[in-house]
């Protein structure tokens, strides 16, 4: 990369939208301050996921006022792992920079990602410190997540992480090749190695609208990085079955012998029930794991592709003069932006 390319990058930021309507406009408004303010060009990947609401309209205003907003339009909700991988495979950055349209994770620490993109490290991941505006409930489960998942993986993934993070162009180019469907990206990115670094912030409350991570997507996706990075599962069910096992032999020796040499005979449904309640319980348990992970290479036999894209925006106007936030655009594009910023 030239000198000029290393001080003035090209920035990819990426950004899954989903039922966005209330932050969407907000979001646009933060990231251009931001990035007009690093002299960087840059380019706004919004990346539409199935959004039921009018995500999509103000998406494509942006998009007509503003050559920098590119849009990727989802046929349907495919999820937000899917939907982030297709900015990345969309993106042409020399950095390409991760975040969602919460505005729970701020954008003016981007700047603070490219000075270290500069010393030399190719991830630069946020560290979540505080979580305002979550649930007790939420903060319990996912600090205990990440430790369960660290302790059971063979990966250095970073604690108290989440998505927001700048990718150097030759990680994000790794990335783009693994096509796995069960998607995982800050322990993908882990594996992929390179130099990375993290920096501690504050994440805040939610701009507008609901959380799009309710209970069950949450279990999904804690599924989906243990099963991806992980066999312990795979692990304890055997271990079990040998517990198991062992308990039922030393059950049968003891039954054998109370029933040949004392008169102590054990009779009765219910010490029969527990038995066989318990081995049945066991056996759906492990069964229940094998098929997580029958499953996912069911979907990764099937080749189906990952995302259905309906129609894309912008991507083919893509020049330098359009996307210079230093001032270097056509004073006409310019004017339109402002005045469209302005009726915000």
């Amino acid at each position: 990369m030239s000198a000029n390319a290393h001080r003035h990058p090209y920035v990819s930021v990426v950004v899954p939208a989903f039922n966005e309507e209330g932050s969407i406009e907000a979001t646009y408004r933060r990231l251009t301050d931001v990035l007009t303010g690093l002299e960087v060009r840059y380019e706004l990947i919004f990346v539409n996921d199935g959004s039921t609401d009018n995500t999509l309209d103000l998406l494509e205003r942006a998009a007509t006022a503003d050559p920098c907003v590119k849009i990727v339009d989802f046929s349907r909700n495919f999820g937000h792992q899917i939907a982030v991988t297709a900015g990345i495979d969309h993106a042409r950055g020399d950095v390409v920079v991760l975040i969602d349209a919460d505005l729970q994770d701020p954008p003016e620490l981007i700047a603070e990602f490219l000075d270290k993109w500069r010393e030399g490290y190719d991830v630069v991941y946020a560290i979540r410190q505080r979580r305002e505006g979550e649930t007790w409930f939420k903060r319990v489960t996912a600090h205990w997540f990440y430790r369960v998942l660290r302790s059971m993986t063979d990966i250095d993934i970073p604690l108290d992480t989440g998505d927001f993070r700048l990718m150097s162009r030759d990680v994000a180019t790794t990335l783009s090749r693994i096509r796995e469907r069960h998607r995982f990206l800050r322990g993908m990115i882990s594996w992929i190695g390179y130099r990375q670094v993290g920096i501690p912030y504050q994440r805040a409350e939610r701009f507008a609208g609901d959380s799009k991570y309710p209970l069950r997507k949450m279990i999904k996706f804690s599924v989906d990085g243990i099963t991806s990075f992980s066999f312990r599962p795979l692990q304890f069910a055997t271990q079990a079955g040998l517990v198991v096992a062992v308990c039922g032999f030393l059950g049968i020796f003891f039954v054998l012998f109370e029933k040949l040499f004392t008169h102590d005979t054990i009779t009765g449904w219910a010490s029969l029930m527990v038995v066989v309640l318990f081995l049945g319980g066991i056996q759906l348990l492990m069964l229940g794991i094998l098929g997580e992970y029958i499953g996912r290479i069911y979907d990764e036999v099937r080749g189906r592709p990952m995302y259905i894209v309906r129609q894309t925006k912008n991507f083919e106007a893509d020049t330098s003069e359009t996307t210079m936030s230093s001032g270097l655009a056509g004073q006409a594009d310019t004017h339109v932006v402002r005045e469209w910023r302005r009726d915000l």
